[in-house]
């Protein structure tokens, strides 16, 4: 089996199964390098928010990439403290402005406050306007998306949540995958505790890879997008290079089995920010 290196969302627009994060890069040197270095590796995708504070840095380095604008697919995200319809359509043209973009390809929610129907409402409006590619959510338990679906014309084409081995999702993925809502993993690596796992270092062994090169295969081949982050070249390339082995399914479920439902920030039900 191989994986294609982008996945076909609801719409039919095509998201690369691998992009570039940028959180915590609140330094505008160290985001605008860490987007030059990745793009230069071969990334097409890069995600942002309104508060990782670096959007002008992320806009700045895909000017100066000289990499047509068609060709990177651009997440960014309204934060909670801008929720609400018309907050939101302020946000986001902030948003377009620092990154210095016409439009950007995919539009999410931060966190799910209690006007989460409001604010999804706005980024419908955004997407009828054509102002993003596609609308999305993040960190969205199956309720809060079955609360947006009540509200909802267009349903959320992508919902980013914290997954990895020792938080693996399994009902949220496979409730996503009934609504063909596509699944971003953030932090994909999880804290790295499974990297010593003798499950993980057998197969990295076996395949002659990193153990984070295997755990980045095991969200393509259950199906996820992965937006791993790295400032180091090295280490942005090697988070690239997963599409040149396969796991078999008896050692995907092995790496899905270490889930112990530990999460390495909030829960969305219950988080104060």
């Amino acid at each position: 089996m191989t994986i294609a290196k982008t996945i076909t969302l609801a719409n039919g627009v095509e998201m690369p199964r691998i992009g570039y994060g940028v959180f915590r890069m609140k330094e505008h040197e160290v985001a605008y390098n860490g987007v030059l270095e990745a793009l230069k590796a071969g990334y097409r995708a890069i995600d942002t928010a309104a508060v990782y504070q670096n959007e002008e840095a992320v806009g700045q380095a895909i000017k100066d990439s000289g990499i047509a604008r068609e060709e990177i697919f651009v997440t960014t995200k309204v934060w909670n403290s801008d929720q609400g319809f018309d907050n939101t359509l302020r946000a986001f043209e902030t948003s377009l402005n620092k990154l210095g973009l016409d439009y950007v390809d995919l539009y999410l929610t931060h966190w799910p406050k209690p006007t989460l129907a409001e604010t999804y409402k706005a980024i419908e409006r955004l997407y009828e306007e054509k102002l993003i590619r596609v609308p999305g959510v993040s960190n969205h338990h199956q309720h809060h998306l079955e609360e947006v679906f009540a509200a909802a014309n267009v349903k959320p084409m992508v919902n980013q949540v914290e997954c990895h081995p020792s938080l693996s999702q399994d009902s949220l993925r496979a409730f996503c995958a009934e609504h063909n809502i596509a699944v971003t993993a953030w932090a994909p690596l999880g804290t790295g505790i499974v990297f010593t796992h003798p499950v993980v270092t057998q197969l990295a062994e076996k395949y002659s890879k990193t153990p984070a090169q295997i755990v980045l295969r095991w969200h393509l081949e259950i199906g996820n997008i992965a937006i791993p982050k790295s400032v180091t070249p090295a280490r942005i390339k090697e988070n690239l290079d997963v599409f040149d082995f396969n796991l078999a399914p008896d050692e995907v479920a092995a790496i899905t089995a270490l889930n112990t439902f530990h999460r390495t920030s909030a829960d969305p039900d219950n988080f104060d920010f």
